[in-house]
């Protein structure tokens, strides 16, 4: 034991006498400072890491602005009908961020450079764009004693639309509404140029299309600041599209002959309204889906059956609600038709009756869609006997088989001008 306490001793002695070595803790520091240095890191690599991070937020911001405008612009298509257009920007919109739908500001407009996809501005937009159309006129004045219309922004062969006088010019954009009223055009035309802009807010283009609306109840402005205002703010019906009511119902089938069941019947059916603005409408009832139907109404030939024909009118009540009136009726057949087909009928015919549809509707707004909703409000047949002239009238119950009527917009309708306005 003593041997080994005199070891442990001579042990420890040794130690102190290492510690003690200046050398050593010399080497010791160095080492220390140099293992402090390599894990601080350097400034160069700072610098590098807080760029990459700014790039990748930068990127980061972009790709969700992006998705947002592709997820608005799914959100509008799908409003306006066109469901494949919307289903296409769901799909870009989702691969930029997954999680687009959830921090999508809804209350947000779309971006105003998609121009003519709304032309319905609020009562402040108007006032923005009255003082842009004097600042573009002011403009254009300055520049010339003869201001032009536009002016080629390159060098070109042949003759500019700018050589054209200004009423050729006018004519033409008569024929880019046409008779069909097709103001979004009008709209999107108005974003080519600064004379373009001032050329379609013409008060004479705007006044000739509320006359084709409105017709002898147009005749002052006022209370509306322009004719354009009174276009776009008036309840009227929507030419450039189809109003489309769907309805569907159970109805209870027949018992079986073992009588363990009852089939039930699942029925669906669509009614179709097409107006045209020189007040000739179009009603369709038919099972026939709207992809199938709607492209049939683009013109007043229809050939269906089921087609009814007439004209309406608006009506504007003391309680300032917008109502439309219609009275339709079958197309009457030739007489070669007719009497073909009635060659091998019974000689005692009923007695010739004429059947005339009145029907009456409350013009609405649908969320952001200006005059997109048709309310029943009237319904009925009247039957006019023609050897005695006596007329029978049946009014309809509006119960839940009439479903109100949404407006759809159809780009093939205005895809081509016929006729000028």
């Amino acid at each position: 034991m003593a041997d080994e306490n005199a070891d442990i001793g001579g042990t420890l002695e040794d130690e102190d006498e290492s510690s003690d070595d200046p050398n050593l803790q010399l080497e010791l520091n160095v080492f220390r400072a140099q293992w402090m240095s390599e894990l601080k890191p350097s400034p160069g690599t700072s610098d590098r890491l807080q760029r990459a991070r700014g790039v990748k937020r930068t990127q980061d911001i972009a790709r969700e602005e992006k998705a947002t405008e592709l997820f608005l612009r799914a959100v509008q298509e799908e409003q306006n009908g066109a469901v494949y257009e919307a289903i296409k920007f769901y799909r870009l919109a989702m691969q930029l961020d997954p999680d687009i739908e959830f921090k999508i500001n809804y209350s947000r407009p779309p971006d105003a450079d998609r121009g003519g996809g709304n032309y319905m501005e609020d009562s402040d937009t108007d006032g923005e764009i009255e003082d842009l159309l004097t600042y573009f006129e002011q403009q254009l004045t300055l520049e010339s004693s003869f201001p032009k219309i536009c002016s080629p922004e390159l060098e070109a062969t042949q003759t500019h639309i700018s050589a054209l006088p200004r009423e050729i010019l006018m004519y033409i954009f008569r024929w880019v509404v046409s008779s069909e009223l097709d103001m979004r055009a009008l709209e999107q035309l108005s974003l080519v140029c600064r004379g373009f802009y001032i050329s379609a807010r013409d008060p004479e283009i705007w006044r000739s299309a509320c006359l084709r609306v409105w017709g002898r109840n147009c005749t002052k402005v006022v209370p509306f600041k322009s004719w354009r205002e009174m276009f776009l703010q008036r309840p009227r019906v929507r030419f450039d599209g189809v109003y489309i009511s769907k309805t569907s119902y159970i109805r209870q089938g027949e018992e079986s002959l073992d009588g363990f069941y009852r089939a039930w019947h699942h029925v669906e059916y669509y009614r179709y309204l097409r107006f045209f603005p020189d007040g000739f409408v179009l009603m369709v009832t038919t099972p026939e889906d709207p992809l199938f139907v709607v492209p049939r109404l683009r013109t007043r030939n229809i050939r269906m059956d089921s087609a009814l024909l007439g004209h309406f009118r608006l009506s504007q009540e003391t309680d300032n609600q917008t109502k439309v009136f219609a009275v339709v009726c079958k197309k009457k057949e030739d007489k070669a038709t007719e009497f073909q087909r009635n060659r091998f009928c019974r000689r005692n015919q009923a007695p010739e009756a004429e059947h005339a549809f009145h029907v009456g509707l409350h013009l609405t707004s649908r969320g952001r869609q200006s005059f997109s909703k048709l309310v029943w409000i009237h319904h009925s047949c009247h039957i006019t006997y023609k050897l005695t002239g006596e007329t029978v009238i049946t009014t309809f119950d509006l119960d839940r088989m009439y479903t109100p009527f949404f407006f759809a917009r159809v780009k093939s309708y205005t895809a081509f001008s016929e006729q000028p306005l």
